[in-house]
């Protein structure tokens, strides 16, 4: 009878001394109370007992202080980003997860032709627009690229896929872009007719006017001949340019107030080149810009149905002028 009641209180306290063990692996192993996915960011300078707290107020996990054992038992080093989470996502889950650094990345296009307003625009969700347009005029950003002068970033971002997460400052965002085009557009811009500045505006010039590459050096040429000549350019696009920069974000074709306006970027106004491109030429347009056409063409007008006519008077610009007019007005009766 002593013997049975001896085994009773031995089995008692091995199943009293196997409880913790057990609630400690069910509680890593149970789905957690995630509803729906969630995300937490892992900021800079974060400690691990701080994210196990913020897990736990955000709804993520159930236990901060098993989280904090865990990590301190296996020496974690968090990993800062954004990390996403399934719902009911467990205890273990969401630890793997920090331990393995599996950050969630979103990817930005900033595409070829893109200016200032395109670049805020994908940035957004990741760069406040009041920061943006600071850093977009940072002259530290500008030396990195290459140019400690240009009085902004226009077209001193590399055309590029960018993995971004809302873990990373905005500063850092602004500089993975401009050591992209230090490594990869700078070192294209040497060698040409012109300086690596004006060579990198003339492109965007060309960019911006045309969408067929096989124009892209007849453009170029027939603004080198011009500028040679001391003839304004009068681009087009630098008009609309100049008209965003008023803070009329009006993205349509240029109007005859645009290029009557007196301002800098206007081409049609003032002789020369615009202070800065007007956006992200093309490595074609690069080219283009460094090697230009010859000839003897001064003048380019839009057909109506895709590319330009080109014409070395401007008796013969004008005929190609009208029958511009012509054919949009054919496209408007057909419309109607």
């Amino acid at each position: 009878m002593a013997r049975s009641r001896t085994s009773k209180r031995l089995l008692l306290a091995t199943a009293l001394l196997a409880l913790p063990p057990v609630w400690t692996l069910w509680t890593w192993k149970r789905s957690g109370p995630l509803v729906m996915p969630g995300t937490v960011l892992i900021k800079k300078g974060a400690t691990v007992d701080q994210i196990a707290d913020q897990l736990e107020k955000e709804g993520v996990i159930r236990s901060a202080s098993l989280l904090k054992l865990w990590a301190r038992a296996r020496h974690l080093k968090l990993i800062r980003g954004e990390y996403t989470f399934d719902s009911q996502a467990s205890l273990s889950d969401v630890a793997n997860k920090l331990r393995r650094g599996e950050i969630h990345f979103t990817n930005i296009v900033i595409p070829y032709a893109a200016h200032a307003w395109t670049v805020q625009s994908r940035l957004k969700e990741f760069v406040p627009e009041d920061i943006f347009w600071k850093l977009w005029k940072s002259p530290n950003l500008a030396a990195t690229a290459g140019f400690p002068d240009a009085p902004t970033l226009e077209g001193l971002v590399a055309p590029a896929t960018y993995r971004v997460h809302h873990a990373m400052e905005p500063e850092e965002i602004f500089l993975s872009m401009v050591e992209a085009f230090h490594r990869t557009v700078l070192p294209t811009l040497a060698d040409g007719e012109l300086p690596p500045y004006q060579t990198l505006i003339m492109a965007s010039l060309a960019e911006k006017e045309t969408n067929l590459p096989e124009e892209l050096p007849i453009v170029a040429g027939v603004y080198a001949r011009r500028l040679r000549m001391g003839m304004r350019l009068q681009c087009d696009p630098t008009s609309q340019y100049a008209r965003w920069l008023t803070g009329d974000l009006r993205f349509t074709a240029p109007m005859r107030e645009d290029i009557a306006r007196f301002h800098p970027f206007n081409t049609y106004i003032v002789a020369g080149v615009p202070p800065t491109p007007i956006a992200i030429p093309s490595p074609a347009a690069i080219e283009a810009a460094k090697h230009p056409a010859p000839g003897s063409e001064l003048y380019f007008v839009a057909t109506g149905t895709g590319g330009h006519r080109f014409a070395r008077t401007l008796a013969e610009h004008n005929r190609n002028v009208a029958l511009y007019r012509l054919e949009i007005a054919r496209q408007k009766k057909e419309k109607t």
